[in-house]
């Protein structure tokens, strides 16, 4: 996704960032790398939202509270009959589009008795544009038919004031970048023509036969833009930015950025993407430590706007989401039998409990029977007599 100006008394529509074709464009073994360095950190934070179960808690008191999980946040899509989608499989489609564009979208198909998402297909983010008016998206088209904002869902990264719709980290990085004395020209730059068309605009409303007639409007439309003043039609138009990946990749080449550099933009430690810092290896104390640090420090952000989502448009107004980290914050079995012998000692959890977090049934008579035989006595009075001077 890239950057698009907006402007209150325009009636726009805006397209997320599209493929384009660079004809004749070297590509060389840097640039390639790159590439790869781009999908390795894309591939690794969906890969980490995938593995997280959605649990869903109502507020009890002070106490949060697991309530069961409805079936859309099971398997929210179907690929075909009898083809369910999986949570995991589609919050790491959806999680890729983000990364990639700063929009993920889909068509709510069945709604609940309270109105709520029941199904929701994701769809090509290619196919999707809007219609914006005031800073706000009025409409929705989805393969070219209009669709009600209501059975669209549409989330959000790297959002701007003013603006309805999410960036890219790129896009995002690069208007940073730019400063804000330089924002103006660079929101207009973004899309600068390369192999093809930088735009299409046409009017939504009524076909245009006249050639001169069209061309008058193009020219209008260029000479608002070109000087920064808004652009000014009677019915509402549709506005397509063609180039705006090739703008990013272009970004890219131009400002020479290493590979550590990329990652930064995507919030993925170097090394787990198999990229060298100049600072070297960073040695952790253990798997957990490690898994921790990436789930705070960079996807921490990104795991709560997900949940946000969810419980706003999926859940009612008493319940709220959480994605469970805890399936990520896997830990070497040394330090998980530490932890848990920590807690059952400070009488946090039962040993029954720690039983069933590592996918095991309770101890049965017959197993307590052998570890007294081993260890001694479970109780110091097994027969019940009163202690001596007691009666």
């Amino acid at each position: 996704m890239s950057l698009y100006r907006t402007r209150s008394s325009a009636q726009q529509l805006m397209l997320p960032g599209r493929r384009a074709r660079a004809r004749g464009a070297e590509v060389t073994a840097t640039a390639a790398r790159q590439q790869s360095v781009v999908w390795a950190a894309q591939r690794l934070r969906a890969d980490l939202l995938s593995l997280m179960p959605v649990d869903v808690f109502r507020k009890v008191g002070r106490i949060n509270v697991a309530v069961p999980t409805p079936q859309v946040l099971q398997t929210p899509s179907m690929w075909a009959d009898g083809q369910p989608m999986t949570i995991g499989e589609w919050l790491s489609t959806s999680q890729m589009d983000l990364d990639a564009h700063g929009n993920a979208f889909g068509v709510i198909r069945q709604v609940d008795g309270l109105g709520k998402p029941a199904l929701i297909d994701l769809v090509k983010i290619d196919t999707v544009s809007c219609t914006v008016r005031d800073n706000r998206i009025v409409s929705y088209r989805i393969g070219g038919e209009k669709t009600d904002p209501r059975f669209v869902w549409h989330e959000r990264q790297f959002t701007i004031p003013g603006f309805p719709l999410g960036l890219s980290p790129i896009a995002h990085a690069a208007l940073s970048i730019a400063g804000s004395a330089g924002a103006q020209k660079f929101a207009t730059d973004w899309f600068a023509s390369g192999a093809m068309p930088s735009a299409h605009l046409r009017n939504v409303d009524q076909a245009i036969p006249d050639p001169t007639k069209a061309l008058m409007i193009k020219q209008h439309f260029l000479e608002s833009t070109t000087a920064g003043e808004p652009f000014v039609s009677g019915k509402d138009w549709e506005y397509k930015p063609l180039t705006a990946k090739a703008a990013e990749s272009g970004f890219i080449e131009q400002m020479q950025y290493t590979d550590a550099a990329l990652t930064r933009f995507f919030g993925v430690p170097g090394d787990m993407v198999d990229v060298q810092t100049s600072t070297g290896s960073v040695t952790y104390a253990n798997i957990t430590q490690r898994n921790m640090q990436l789930l705070v420090m960079n996807m921490g952000g990104a795991v709560k706007r997900r949940e946000d989502a969810i419980s706003t448009r999926i859940l009612p107004s008493a319940r709220f989401a959480k994605l469970n980290r805890s399936a990520v914050l896997a830990m070497d079995p040394a330090t998980r039998a530490e932890l848990f012998k920590i807690q059952i000692e400070s009488r946090q959890i039962a040993p029954s409990e720690a039983r069933e977090l590592e996918d095991r049934v309770p101890f049965t008579e017959e197993q307590y029977a052998e570890f007294d035989r081993l260890f001694g006595s479970r109780t110091s009075n097994p027969s019940n007599t009163p202690p001596v001077g007691q009666s």
